[in-house]
């Protein structure tokens, strides 16, 4: 299924067809190891990419895939990858790109566990990240070096709700002939197409908004199909590939290269496998994608503008508001709203967030957010931790600051809730 239709049939349509053998209309949870080949010719065939079916789980899934599908359909590329979570699907993104030596330049406003995996995991890889304000385009060019082999941002960075100029990324990506990785997780495709502003990959932790209801975890990679991997500075998809008899991905498989590197080397090596499991349950919620985002949002924009007119608050990041710098841009970039994750600041600093979000009651204290529920975190305390003072605030995530995942409930009934908590905050 193509992009000739709509986001709402293809959030149900794309990859989803009867089973051959039951002609069950919803996808199956192909609960399998393994595959039965048709003969020795067929195996020797599959194992030399010369035809495209199924192996081994680790590798792939009819149900993975038809989540694969669905979500490559939705982001407007030429394929896509699951992996076990959105950590992995980071380090799945990068793997084809980088090696030792090699760098990224990424935004300082990342996830505090995305900037834990750079600075410290990426060392054992003998790899490294340059951070940077990705609103200092100047900046972003200057970062940039011969080792440099991607740039990467959110389009609305967790947890501050900031949101990336990603075009402008993505014309200092093209003139360095270097991808630009964009984590669409806080937006979803609904809300932003990275891949139509010029992002070469997008990656997802499909645990959050995707899936929608708190049950499982995954990560997805999505590939434009469009990059010229043969520029000189992918070896990995343009050399000949020792382990395939020399096979050379980028000439074999065209648009598809990064794709069949993900699944062919990524997962058989690294094995950061989505279960058929929790690919079900992401395939059952991207279903009614559109409609919750639609109601994430008219509830945060509700929520926030009440918010900032409160007394024991001193700062509202919600980039609707049009009081934010981001307004205009959020305009451009996530024109269908501006999400529903944003964070405010509390008078009373620390101790302050603390006394609110144990008084709380409608809103959940988890480390998670894109769930129907309502949801809420002291970043410092928690998913922000280990970072440095001076991280912790250049990532929005400042001592005084609690960041908050608006859900699907009634908007009234949560604004009564973090009425009663902020006057608790206040002691």
């Amino acid at each position: 299924m193509t992009q000739t239709v709509g986001f709402d049939t293809l959030q149900i349509h794309a990859g989803a067809r009867p089973d051959p053998a039951t002609g069950a209309r919803q996808v199956p949870i192909y609960q399998t190891t393994a595959y039965v080949f048709r003969d020795a010719d067929h195996a020797a065939a599959l194992f030399n990419l010369q035809e495209v079916g199924y192996i081994y789980s680790r590798l792939t899934n009819p149900t993975v895939a038809a989540l694969g599908e669905r979500l490559a359909a939705l982001e407007g590329g030429a394929g896509a990858v699951c992996t076990s979570s959105g950590h992995a699907a980071q380090i799945m993104a990068l793997y084809p790109l980088m090696g030792p030596g090699k760098n990224i330049v990424a935004s300082t406003r990342l996830y505090g566990g995305t900037i834990t995996q750079f600075t410290q995991v990426f060392k054992r890889f003998g790899w490294s990240t340059t951070f940077v304000d990705t609103d200092d385009l100047a900046a972003v060019e200057a970062a940039i070096d011969d080792n440099t082999r991607a740039i990467f941002c959110e389009t609305i960075a967790n947890p501050g709700g900031y949101v990336t100029d990603i075009p402008a990324l993505a014309k200092i990506a093209d003139r360095h002939g270097i991808p630009l990785v964009v984590d669409n997780t806080t937006a979803t495709p609904y809300l932003a197409n990275p891949i139509a502003m010029g992002a070469t990959l997008v990656v997802h932790s499909t645990t959050k908004y995707l899936t929608g209801n708190g049950t499982v975890t995954g990560g997805a990679i999505i590939d434009s199909g469009t990059f010229n991997w043969s520029n000189g500075k992918f070896p990995s998809l343009s050399d000949p590939e020792p382990a395939y008899h020399g096979l050379k991905f980028h000439e074999t498989f065209g648009a598809l290269a990064y794709t069949f590197f993900g699944i062919a080397i990524g997962l058989r090596d690294l094995g950061m496998t989505m279960n058929p499991q929790a690919a079900h349950y992401t395939l059952m919620g991207i279903e009614t994608l559109s409609l919750r985002m639609q109601k994430h949002v008219a509830n945060a924009e509700k929520i926030a503008a009440w918010l900032e007119n409160h007394p024991a608050v001193e700062a509202v990041t919600y980039p609707g508001l049009d009081s934010s710098p981001y307004k205009d841009r959020a305009a451009r970039i996530v024109p269908k709203g501006a999400g529903a994750l944003f964070t405010i600041a509390l008078k009373g600093g620390y101790d302050a967030c603390v006394r609110f979000v144990d008084s709380l009651e409608l809103f959940s204290h988890v480390a998670n957010l894109g769930d129907t529920r309502s949801l809420v975190i002291h970043s410092a305390s928690t998913t922000h931790r280990q970072l440095s003072a001076e991280q912790q605030v250049a990532a929005g995530a400042a001592p005084n600051v609690v960041r908050l995942s608006i859900g699907t409930e009634e908007a009234d009934d949560l604004i009564r809730d973090l009425d009663q908590a902020l006057s608790a905050s206040q002691g």
